[in-house]
């Protein structure tokens, strides 16, 4: 099920917030955790026992952990459990995610591959947001170790914080810190409902009418090839996909937050502006911050960090950002997505930041927004002889055709082609200090936005009944 679905909107949302409210404080976590289940087990019935399995076997890892806590002579045997949860984890995630990519690695290296193993690795099949819920439910364990967080006594609230709907399948990762307090008291008041629903409409607008309408334009360049006749249609190909992505993903993480205010929960907020930033690091930091700081605090820092020799710390970047690259997929693109930033990251701090610092603004946007473009070459290709391909596609600048582009994308893409560059800047924020804050004007603001977001919301709810079924681009990792 998603978001931007009939059923979703009109059909589970209304029926799980009704539920919710007329149940008393009790029976709360319980209705919105079976609600959580019905939600994941809608397309995948079968993948909700192995969420169920990984959460009732992490539920025996943190209670172990907590158990030997206090003894000084069995701190082995916690490092043990965790050691063995770590496994558990990686094993699971290793199994449905990167079999397949492994064993046929290594049939390209040595030709070893048997029909009967090559059918077998084949027909496994990716679990939805296992991504997601298995770095969650790996940071609580690491935290109960860690002595951050008591080990939670009851296994429905542990599933609670799993499976909970609403940042189930794609985010944002949220740490059981966060929550823990929330899943034992939460206070739901109309000031909360408001930015709730305020933010559910924002997200879904995003998604239904700008993701999907530049998905058009993206496909186009992309997948019938027209970047190999165009360099126009190269350039605004992976324009649109790098708008894409954005309103895509930072769409399902407002529509999360939103729903989450909706039964009382504050999740972390997981986009800031990211295609403002002037430079990688900049950039890092305001996209998609839930796995970021995810993987700074249980990856970089265990590994060192920034406090050893600088060979050290860079070797500590390529380390991250290839996990990073082979966190959003098994293939070689992915892979080398993620080498890519580490390389730009390792520059930056080895000076190129401070030679940015130099140039004016506008040329450190520029720099910032042309490498990230180009990086998306190769997230958004199927092959790297494909993102290759289409970036020699983007270098024939004499072979600019942009009649090709204007005859493909029809006026409502080229116009949501600019309506998205503009979205992809903090537009109130730079209103509100051009009037100074100025009470009147900062009230028009207002006015003018809350109308533009109904307008947005009902337009998508229009393109979301004449549209099919539009899952989001995160839900495959």
């Amino acid at each position: 099920m998603v978001f931007s679905s009939a059923l979703f909107l009109f059909l589970f949302l209304p029926i799980t917030l009704l539920g919710y409210y007329i149940m008393p404080d009790k029976g709360r976590n319980l209705w919105l955790l079976l609600a959580s289940l019905i939600f994941y087990s809608w397309g995948e019935p079968k993948y909700v026992l192995l969420m169920l399995l990984s959460i009732g076997v992490n539920f025996a890892f943190g209670l172990g952990i907590e158990h030997y806590q206090q003894m000084e002579s069995r701190q082995g045997v916690r490092k043990v459990i965790l050691l063995g949860s770590l496994v558990y984890n990686v094993g699971i995630l290793f199994y449905f995610k990167y079999l397949s990519f492994t064993v046929h690695t290594i049939e390209r290296i040595l030709p070893v591959g048997t029909k009967t193993v090559d059918s077998f690795v084949d027909a496994i099949t990716m679990p939805i947001g296992i991504s997601f819920f298995t770095f969650q439910i790996m940071s609580y364990v690491i935290d109960v170790y860690r002595k951050d967080v008591p080990a939670q006594k009851s296994i429905l609230k542990l599933a609670l914080y799993i499976s909970m709907f609403p940042q189930l399948v794609a985010g944002p990762i949220v740490r059981y810190s966060l929550v823990a307090k929330q899943m034992e008291q939460r206070i739901i008041s109309w000031d909360k409902l408001y930015v709730g629903v305020w933010r559910f409409m924002k997200g879904f607008t995003k998604k239904v009418l700008f993701s999907n309408t530049l998905a058009q334009i993206a496909d186009m360049a992309f997948d019938q090839k027209l970047y190999s006749q165009s360099g126009a249609m190269a350039w605004f190909g992976i324009m649109a996909y790098t708008m894409q992505i954005y309103y895509d993903f930072s769409g399902y993480s407002d529509m999360a937050i939103g729903l989450g205010k909706l039964f009382g929960f504050d999740f972390n907020e997981n986009f800031d502006h990211p295609y403002c930033a002037k430079s990688i690091q900049e950039f890092w930091r305001r996209w998609h911050i839930s796995l970021s700081t995810w993987f700074r605090d249980y990856l970089y820092i265990p590994l060192g960090g920034s406090r050893c020799a600088t060979w050290k710390i860079y070797r500590n970047t390529m380390i991250v950002f290839l996990v990073t690259g082979l966190w959003h997929g098994a293939d070689f693109t992915f892979i080398i997505w993620g080498l890519y930033y580490g390389i730009f990251l390792i520059l930056e701090r080895g000076g190129m930041a401070k030679v940015l610092q130099k140039l004016p603004p506008f040329l450190q946007h520029l720099y910032a927004i042309l490498l990230i473009m180009i990086g998306w070459v190769f997230f958004r290709a199927d092959s790297l002889s494909a993102a290759i391909s289409y970036l020699g596609g983007m270098l024939q600048l004499g072979n600019w055709n942009m009649e090709l582009f204007l005859y493909k994308a029809n006026r409502e893409q080229q116009l949501f082609l600019l309506l998205g560059a503009i979205g992809c800047i903090p537009v109130k924020d730079i209103l509100v200090k051009l009037v100074k804050k100025e009470p009147k004007q900062l009230a028009r603001i207002e006015i003018v936005e809350l109308i533009a977001g109904f307008i947005g919301f009902l337009l998508s709810i229009i393109y979301m009944t004449g549209s099919g079924f539009n899952p989001f681009i995160y839900f495959r990792f």
